[in-house]
């Protein structure tokens, strides 16, 4: 039987670029796989993973209009990142493109970055300055000075960025980024800030030159203040919409409807999650599946507790 809370164990990568925030004491460690296909279920006496999961109960977990879409194969990869040093200049293929360059079953990624937590002048790099030609960006790229071109944006805590495939990117020292994509991996390297190419760190000119979209210019939607009990939205599109939810005292009621999970990871506080007989908590940096089936259910501020929710709505 499926439950009505999947609590997931997540997976680490300890990249040269990250810092001591996600796990401390064990550095560098740069992400943290918070919802991820290969995640195990903390409470599956089997050890299953949620990919697993998605096989066996299908529409049950991802939602009927999901599973239409989806098939068999969680959409989402959601992480937790820790930035000490720039990130490489990078770009990520539309779903038309990861096929035409990868092969079939492959996925482009669209993605998006809520900032968690930003050390004073922390920047990003989301796209060109505008009016870059695709000439002078080609150019660029391939003589390895892009980061010339780029749009460097001042970012703090609250900032979310939506980046559409083809956007070249980079994440800069001094931030905590949760961020949601859709699930691939497929990371093209255009710049890597003078890092020899070992350990699989190469460059990728010109599968590069191939995606990148030089009229792609995302800027940071600030968060607004919000009140006790209240959700926002704070990006929409066709792979993904991410929530924020904001409890002091009072509880926030959600419903899936059948027809798409949640992922909901805690940012600050804590919260229980309560559905008929069954109750988890999570704590901060914590993350929960919701699948479509269980549909009513409440979450209570156990302290003041601010989430970020994950879902695949219609837009």
């Amino acid at each position: 039987m499926l439950p009505k809370f999947l609590q997931l164990i997540p997976e680490y990568r300890d990249y040269v670029w990250g810092g001591d925030r996600l796990r401390p004491g064990m550095v560098p460690t740069a992400e943290a796989w918070v919802v991820y296909e290969k995640d195990r279920i903390d409470s599956s006496p089997a050890g299953q993973d949620l990919g697993e999961l998605t096989v066996e109960y299908g529409a049950a977990l991802l939602g009927q209009r999901v599973h239409k879409r989806s098939g068999e194969r969680f959409p989402l990869l959601i992480k937790l990142i820790d930035s000490a040093q720039w990130l490489s200049v990078q770009v990520h293929p539309t779903d038309e493109q990861a096929i035409q360059i990868e092969g079939p079953g492959q996925l482009g990624k669209t993605e998006a970055h809520h900032i968690l937590e930003a050390a004073p002048g922390a920047q990003l790099i989301a796209g060109l300055r505008p009016g870059t030609s695709r000439a002078e960006m080609e150019n660029a790229i391939r003589k390895g000075d892009i980061q010339e071109l780029v749009q460097y944006l001042d970012v703090q805590a609250g900032d979310t960025i939506y980046m559409p495939a083809g956007t070249i990117h980079a994440i800069g020292p001094g931030l905590l980024i949760y961020e949601v994509q859709e699930a691939s991996d497929l990371t093209y390297r255009v710049y890597d800030w003078g890092r020899p190419p070992t350990g699989g760190r190469i460059l990728h000119i010109d599968k590069s030159l191939a995606v990148a979209n030089p009229d792609l210019h995302p800027q940071p939607v600030p968060l607004p203040r919000l009140t006790d009990g209240e959700r926002i939205s704070l990006c929409q599109s066709p792979y993904f919409t991410l929530e924020m939810l904001n409890a002091q005292t009072r509880d926030i009621h959600l419903n899936t409807a059948g027809e798409t999970f949640h992922a909901l990871t805690v940012i600050e506080g804590s919260a229980q999650l309560n559905a008929g007989n069954e109750t988890i908590q999570l704590e901060k940096f914590e993350t929960a599946l919701i699948p479509a089936a269980t549909r009513r259910y409440q979450i209570h501020p156990d302290r003041p507790f601010r989430l970020l929710k994950a879902s695949v709505e219609e837009v």
